[in-house]
C-alpha cells in the first residue's frame, strides 16, 4: 500500500505545478545542507541571513524548482519531505498544521483516505521532529514568527526543543 500511495501522491505533486514551491523557504540544518551541497554546485542557493534555508527566485519560486520540477527532489528538505504539513514550536510544544487544497492538491486526497493521512503524516511527524531537534532555539525563533496563510492546525505536541526568550 505505501508504494502504491507514494506512486499517488507523486503524481498529484508532479499535475501540480509547485504551488508549494511558490514563497517556499525551507529552512535547513547542518546534515541537510551537506547533503544538498555534496550533490552539486547549490552554494548560491542557500540563505543564511535569519535562518539558513533555501534561497527564492525573484518570482517567488524555490530556487530548487526548475521546469516545473525539484531538482533535488531525492534529498529535499524535511518539510518538503512533510508536505503537505508543516509546522510551528511555541514555548513548550510542536504544532503541526496541514495546508489548505488551494495550496496543495493531494490535501483532499489524505481526507478522503485516512490511510494515506497517516502514513504522510507519520513521515511528517518523523521528519519534522528531527528538523526541529536540529535546528538552533534562534533560528526556530525566526521560523516559527513567518505566518504560513491557509493551513488548519491537526496536533500539538509536548516537545524537548522549546523557544525561550
Amino acid at each position: 500500500m505505501q508504494t502504491d500511495w507514494m506512486l499517488q501522491a507523486e503524481a498529484i505533486c508532479d499535475s501540480c505545478g509547485g504551488h508549494c514551491c511558490n514563497g517556499a523557504c525551507p529552512p535547513l540544518c547542518d546534515e541537510r545542507t551537506r547533503i544538498i551541497l555534496s550533490h552539486g554546485r547549490f552554494a548560491d542557493r542557500i540563505e543564511t541571513e535569519g535562518y539558513r534555508r533555501i534561497r527564492t527566485k525573484a518570482n517567488g519560486e524555490c530556487s530548487m524548482f526548475d521546469a516545473g520540477r525539484c531538482i533535488i527532489h531525492a534529498f529535499k528538505p524535511e518539510t518538503c519531505v512533510a508536505g503537505p504539513f508543516t509546522f510551528d514550536v511555541t514555548e513548550d510544544s510542536l504544532q503541526i498544521f496541514l495546508k489548505t487544497e488551494n495550496i496543495c492538491p493531494l490535501v483532499p486526497h489524505l481526507k478522503s483516505n485516512r490511510e494515506m493521512y497517516e502514513m504522510q503524516f507519520g513521515r511528517a511527524i518523523e521528519h519534522i521532529s528531527r528538523l526541529v531537534a536540529s535546528l538552533p532555539k534562534d533560528e526556530l525563533r525566526i521560523i516559527s514568527a513567518i505566518e504560513e496563510p491557509d493551513t488548519e492546525l491537526v496536533a500539538t505536541f509536548p516537545h524537548p526543543q522549546v523557544i525561550r526568550s
